[in-house]
């Protein structure tokens, strides 16, 4: 079977965090350079390193990844409004 891209909002979560790699992969268990892999989408989490992050971010996992691009955040607020 063909593996599928998996989107994220990874990078822009943890700045708004104000959240090193270094300090998210600690966070998570894994290596800094996996938190720049994921970033890029050049490596797919585990769905157990998935709730990691929902567990961080405190919001869903289907909010942070998708099997399909995401729309930037400040569309889904103007979106609300």
């Amino acid at each position: 079977m063909e593996s599928r891209n998996i989107y994220n909002r990874i990078a822009v979560l943890r700045h708004d965090k104000g959240i090193s790699r270094k300090d998210l992969a600690e966070m998570v268990g894994v290596n800094f350079q996996t938190i720049g892999y994921l970033e890029r989408e050049e490596y797919n989490p585990s769905l157990d390193l998935a709730f990691r992050f929902s567990e961080i971010f405190k919001q869903p996992v289907e909010f942070i990844f998708s099997t399909k691009p995401q729309k930037p955040l400040s569309q889904l607020i103007q979106e609300q409004n």
